[in-house]
């Protein structure tokens, strides 16, 4: 069956001053209400979910990210989609610069003389990693909270596969290339890493990439390349603000569509680019054994002050999908490893098991409910400081716990009450940190 995505990029909540707070505000509303519509006409009125490629906020702070949950909130319930459905990336507008500390800037110009071989060995150590995480401290919890967390292991920022068909799937696939951005970055200077850009290849299985930067932004573009262009069927970016789509024959049968999105709220300076979102309707073509993409792009018009259709039309093609015919059994998820008991905390203050990496959480496939409203309160409605109350509240670290609480740390606590049948204790006392009263 189709599926079917409100797509934004460079949203930058908190960039407005003075008259552009109006102006931006006006043309967010005008968005909800066309993106309404859109699904209506094009999608029978129901979406699937929402994807942001970065930028959410403008300066990585926490009051920029609780405006934009308000918004997406708004934005997931008028397109029928549950509130849990964005798929997220970061941007370099979701780093906080001010939580750059001279130690973590020296990580960063030594990964810049010295490429991959020194990113691997910063992210190899946990304290060095907590250091270098620290500028997307306040997008982490975000993102978390709609299951698209950091792999601080420099892995990927978001994995999501829906299924098209039987034994037909399609896997999001979401790049962190924001992982080394520093305040001057220019072009052909980032770097994500292999372990970003050795996608999989599955049979039944094709790849929709989101990433922030397109791929010319990036250090070791060649790598990435031919990677995607071997193993990805569409490849999403934003951060450049100019819009285009275009698909390169691969080979016979192996089509790649690259899609560039414009900015959702630009700068004002930068208003001859306009507004602009999509509607991607994904589905599978019986004919060709191909993924047919169509792609709905909306703009804003100045004359009318509001979103209007781009070119009048939308623009439709079937990809070449050589793993649709490969297909054998239907694509299984991998389900994550179990938590461990909590009572399995060492010393030094890892919730882990021997041989475990700290980022092991619960796939949105095997996700109880109500665990994934559960993840999103949790991580992106509360504090730092109310998440802490509320694992006391639920007797979740020992009483003599004196170790810094990680964020990976938290996350595998949360994901041990979902396995230990502890969710509705959880849910009891969100709602007591955040005043309301339960259900009779």
């Amino acid at each position: 069956m189709p599926i079917a995505f409100i797509h934004l990029s460079d949203i930058h909540f908190g960039q407005e001053k003075g008259a552009d707070l109006y102006i931006h505000e006006d043309v967010r509303e005008c968005l909800i209400n066309d993106a309404h519509t859109v699904v209506k006409t094009y999608a029978g009125g129901i979406a699937t979910g929402v994807i942001v490629t970065g930028d959410i906020a403008y300066a990585g702070k926490r009051g920029e990210y609780l405006q934009a949950a308000a918004w997406l909130d708004r934005l997931t319930e008028i397109i029928g989609c549950e509130k849990t459905e964005v798929l997220l990336v970061p941007g370099n507008h979701d780093i906080d610069w001010s939580a750059i500390t001279r130690g973590c800037k020296l990580m960063i110009e030594s990964i810049m003389d010295n490429g991959e071989a020194q990113l691997d060995s910063f992210l190899a150590e946990e304290l060095d990693r907590e250091v270098f995480y620290n500028r997307f401290s306040n997008y982490r919890p975000f993102a978390e909270g709609y299951n698209c967390p950091l792999d601080k292991s420099g892995g990927y920022a978001s994995d999501r596969t829906f299924e098209l068909a039987p034994k037909r799937s399609l896997r999001f696939i979401g790049l962190n290339s924001a992982l080394i951005c520093s305040e001057n970055d220019v072009e052909g200077s980032l770097l994500i890493g292999a372990r970003q850009h050795v996608l999989p290849r599955n049979k039944g299985e094709e790849l929709v990439v989101l990433s922030h930067h397109p791929l010319n932004w990036l250090r070791d573009s060649d790598d990435a390349r031919r990677y995607v262009r071997s193993r990805a069927r569409v490849f999403v970016s934003g951060h450049e603000h100019n819009p285009s789509v275009q698909v390169e024959n691969i080979k016979d049968d192996q089509d790649l569509m690259l899609l560039a999105s414009g900015a959702t709220t630009p700068p004002r300076v930068e208003a001859g680019y306009g507004y602009t979102y999509n509607l991607l309707i994904f589905d599978w073509d019986e004919k060709t054994d191909g993924l047919k993409v169509t792609t709905i792009p909306r703009a804003w018009s100045y004359e009318e002050t509001d979103f209007v259709a781009v070119g009048g039309c939308d623009h439709t093609v079937v990809l070449g999908c050589p793993n649709f015919r490969k297909a054998g059994q239907l694509v299984q998820v991998q389900e994550a490893s179990p938590a461990p008991p909590l009572d399995e905390i060492q010393q030094h203050g890892e919730l882990l098991i021997e041989g475990q990496p700290t980022d092991i959480h619960l796939s949105s496939d095997v996700m109880p409910e109500p665990f994934p409203l559960l993840l999103l309160r949790f991580f992106r409605d509360l504090s730092p400081a109310k998440r802490l109350a509320v694992l006391i509240e639920l007797k979740a670290l020992p009483d003599d716990w004196c170790t810094p609480l990680t964020h990976a740390m938290e996350r595998r606590i949360i994901d041990g009450f979902a396995h230990s049948g502890r969710l509705v204790e959880f849910e009891e006392a969100i709602n007591k940190i955040q005043g309301k009263q339960p259900q009779s």
